[in-house]
C-alpha cells in the first residue's frame, strides 16, 4: 500500500496518538528507559530532543522512512514518514502500544482515546484554496458560492466526520488543510490531506489497545483506498497539475 501513494503525494504518514486523563510521569529514568526501549527495536532512531512541553526521540529525517516518537504530559505520539511496505509503516506504532502502558505506568482506566491519522502532502503553488474547491465543488451549487463575482477565495478547508457504523464508535475524519491563505502563490508548504480514526471506547485491559489498533488499520487502509485516493487525492492532484499546464 505505502509504495503506490507516492506517484499521488510528495509525502505520505501514518501518525498515532495515545491520549491519557491524567498527566503521565516525566522523571529522567522514565523517559530514557522508554526510549533506550525503542532504540533497541529501531537502531536509527537515535536523535533525542527536549522542547518545550515534550521529549523526543527521532531518526534522521534524511532517512526512509523517518521515525519519531514524543511524550507530552498527556499524551504519547508516534509517527513514520514515507514507508516503503506495511511493516515499516505500522511495526513503531504497535511496539508503542506494546511498551509505553508499563514504562509510563498508564492503566486502561486512564485511557481517553487511541487515534492514527494517515497524511498526504501535495506540494502545490498558487492558492490553494482555490485548487481544492476546483477539484471538489466544480459544477455544484456549494461550488457556486466559491465564485461570487470573480472575487477572490481565501478560505476553503473542508472537513467531515462521521461514525462508523458496526465499528465500535469509531470515528473517522476527513479533512482538507490548504495553507496559502488565499494567495496566488504558495509559501511553499503543501496542500495536506488527513484521514484521522478515533475511538474514546474504554478499554478493560491495556493490551486490548493492539487489537483496537489492528482494527483502525484495517479500516484505514480500506477507508484510504476507497474514499480518500478516488475522492480527495486524485482530483487535487488533477487540479494542481492542470493548474500548472
Amino acid at each position: 500500500m505505502p509504495d503506490s501513494f507516492r506517484v499521488l503525494c510528495s509525502d505520505f504518514y501514518i501518525n498515532q496518538k495515545l491520549s491519557v486523563k491524567l498527566d503521565l510521569p516525566r522523571s529522567r529514568e522514565t523517559s530514557l528507559d522508554l526510549f533506550e526501549r525503542l532504540r533497541r527495536e529501531f537502531p536509527e532512531m537515535h536523535s533525542f530532543r527536549r522542547h518545550k512541553e515534550e521529549l523526543a526521540l527521532e531518526s534522521p529525517t534524511q532517512g526512509v522512512p523517518h521515525r519519531w516518537t514524543a511524550v507530552r504530559s498527556s499524551n504519547v505520539r508516534s509517527g513514520v514518514v514515507n514507508p516503503e511496505h506495511e511493516e515499516q509503516a505500522y511495526g513503531l506504532h504497535r511496539t508503542i502500544l506494546e511498551v509505553a502502558p508499563y514504562y509510563l505506568s498508564i492503566s486502561a482506566l486512564d485511557i481517553e482515546y487511541l487515534e492514527l491519522l494517515y497524511g498526504f502532502d501535495l506540494a502545490a503553488g498558487g492558492c490553494h484554496d482555490r485548487i481544492v474547491a476546483d477539484a471538489l465543488l466544480a459544477g455544484s451549487p456549494l461550488g457556486g458560492l466559491a465564485n461570487l463575482d470573480g472575487g477572490e477565495l481565501v478560505e476553503f478547508q473542508p472537513l467531515i466526520g462521521a461514525v462508523l457504523t458496526g465499528d465500535d464508535q469509531i470515528e473517522a475524519h476527513f479533512e482538507v488543510k490548504t495553507r496559502s491563505g488565499g494567495r496566488e502563490r504558495g509559501n511553499g508548504e503543501p496542500i495536506s490531506v488527513y484521514l484521522t480514526l478515533r475511538q474514546y471506547e474504554p478499554v478493560r485491559e491495556v493490551k486490548e489497545l493492539l487489537d483496537r489498533f489492528e482494527s483502525f488499520a484495517d479500516k484505514g487502509q480500506q477507508l484510504v483506498s476507497e474514499r480518500v485516493v478516488p475522492g480527495l487525492l486524485q482530483p487535487i492532484k488533477e487540479s494542481i497539475v492542470s493548474g500548472n499546464l
